[in-house]
């Protein structure tokens, strides 16, 4: 009766090795690859904090516990969660550790000669045989000369009667320099990580910013990002326009952005008129100022009873849809000693219609604008020192106004018109502003990376169009006193065509044969 015998178990060392082989595989780099992208998915479905904050906020604003959620994964900054990193580094560890060895093995096999011909030339997939009256010194002295216009590289004479030669390797070093690539394109995106930053800035027509942390609306920077290097210039928002599409089936879509820009480069600096487009940014020292998003900042008063102005100048809201149905919130502080602090909801519409399916807007562009709002009073908490969106309400502290009949308090105001609060306080919707949101950023590595992509680009099509194969040529005096000629292929790759060697072992017959026919009518001659 047999019995089956256990391996024994790996020392700590062979078990290391072990992992570092299974690593460091071809295969494992290609599950990591895959792994890599799909990991990248939610960073392209999902709106990212270091991108679009404004985005991020307003989705929260629609699902606050799917929110949560994505909150512990990572999911609004995908790329600077731990799990992406874990993956990026695992992928560039096997990356290094599969390319290195086998980079080295190419060096030492593009140095070396190619193999000795064969005992019988017959069973190559491409033979030629032809016989000559030169002698086979002369043959095979002609077949280099042959051959090396041909660009195959030949071995030393070894004696044998026979030419060998190779061409085609830099297949695999265009394998090998793909691979290569992308590890540098892996690096430089991580350097310009490392280095780099990403902010964004919300800026109302009429209002601006300098280019320092403090102002930014959201930051998103690497270690080695140093505050110093932020270029230091000024921007007002002095227009946006937005022009939407008319009629047809893209009815309402966004055809064209534009921001017109007063940039003062550096302080004292002659400031200076600058458009910056969609995929248009406006580049400065390095940093790249791009329009990310737009949006409308209604526009509002707020006075006591008396008069007294609380609160007044557009307040930027977010979009909701493709009509740029827009909310927003207007908070109104007041001293203790005056009442209770206000705070007003608002719907915005652009063009608003009012039907059976209740208050929309019908079109982006602002041909009907209107509000509807709602109000509450208590204590908004902003002494409290804790962090508030500027986007919501929170109303753990907050009752709603009642209207006349106990309903909750609500209005709809066109431009200019005014609502008395229940309390005796006053709100104007003046009109409205647009808002463009700006990036400012700066990728070190992203021309590096460029290059990088565009090299792996030309080293792939080297491996995918390159054949290597090997050609052999002997010549020895036949039973007739003639030199019998033999010329034969191989390719190197798997499932390569056949019919492609077959023409290019007739082709350097048909070369050697016509340097044969002109060595000989010289001698003649």
């Amino acid at each position: 009766m047999s019995t089956k015998t256990r391996a024994p178990a790996l020392k700590p060392v062979e078990f290391g090795r072990w992992i570092w082989r299974q690593l460091t595989s071809m295969r494992i780099a290609l599950m990591l690859l895959f792994l890599l992208a799909v990991a990248a998915i939610p960073g392209s479905v999902l709106p990212q904090s270091d991108i679009d904050p404004v985005a991020v906020s307003a989705f929260r604003a629609r699902n606050p516990e799917l929110s949560e959620w994505y909150d512990r994964l990572g999911m609004f900054d995908v790329y600077s969660a731990p799990w992406f990193a874990a993956i990026y580094l695992a992928l560039m560890v096997s990356l290094v550790g599969c390319i290195l060895p086998r980079t080295w093995q190419h060096w030492k096999a593009m140095r070396s000669e190619p193999p000795r011909a064969p005992r019988r030339l017959s069973r190559m997939p491409a033979y030629r045989q032809v016989e000559v009256d030169a002698t086979p010194d002369e043959v095979l002295a002609l077949a280099r000369a042959e051959l090396r216009s041909r660009r195959f590289k030949l071995a030393a004479d070894r004696g044998d009667g026979a030419v060998s030669a190779e061409a085609g390797r830099l297949r695999e070093t265009g394998n090998v320099l793909f691979h290569l690539c992308l590890v540098v394109v892996l690096l430089a995106v991580a350097g310009g990580g490392l280095f780099g930053y990403r902010a964004n800035v919300l800026i109302p027509e009429g209002s601006g910013f300098t280019n320092q942390v403090i102002q930014f609306d959201s930051l998103s920077a690497g270690p080695m990002f140093d505050q110093s290097d932020l270029p230091p210039f000024s921007l007002d928002l002095e227009s946006f326009e937005m022009d939407f599409i008319e009629s047809g089936p893209q009815q309402g879509t966004a055809d064209h952005y534009e921001a017109t820009v007063r940039f003062v480069p550096e302080p004292g600096a002659e400031p200076r008129t600058e458009t910056i487009r969609v995929n248009e940014p406006l580049e400065v020292d390095g940093s790249l100022i791009h329009i990310i998003n737009p949006g409308y900042a209604p526009a509002f008063t707020v006075r006591d009873a008396d008069g007294t102005i609380l609160a007044e100048g557009p307040v930027a809201f977010l979009p909701q849809d493709d009509n740029f149905t827009s909310t927003g919130v207007v908070k109104v502080q007041v001293p203790p000693e005056d009442g209770d602090d206000l705070g007003i909801e608002a719907v915005f519409y652009p063009t608003a219609v009012l039907d059976e399916k209740g208050p929309r807007s019908v079109f982006p562009a602002p041909r009907n604008p209107a509000v509807f709002l709602t109000a509450y009073h208590g204590d908004l908490g902003l002494d409290d020192g804790r962090p508030e969106s500027v986007f919501r309400l929170d109303l753990e502290r907050m009752q709603q106004f009642e209207g006349e009949n106990g309903e909750p308090y609500r209005k709809a105001l066109s431009v200019g018109d005014t609502a008395e609060l229940p309390n005796g306080s006053y709100i104007t919707f003046d009109g409205y502003v647009t808002w463009a949101n700006f990036q400012i950023s700066r990728n070190s590595g992203k021309e590096i990376a460029l290059v990088g992509a565009v090299v792996a680009v030309l080293g792939l099509m080297g491996s995918l169009y390159l054949r290597r194969r090997r050609v052999w040529v002997r010549a020895a005096v036949g039973e007739q006193g003639r030199t019998v000629v033999e010329v034969a292929g191989l390719h190197r790759a798997e499932n390569s065509a056949g019919d492609q060697l077959t023409d290019e072992v007739g082709a350097v017959t048909d070369g050697l044969m016509l340097r044969l026919n002109g060595s000989e009518q010289d001698r003649e001659s």
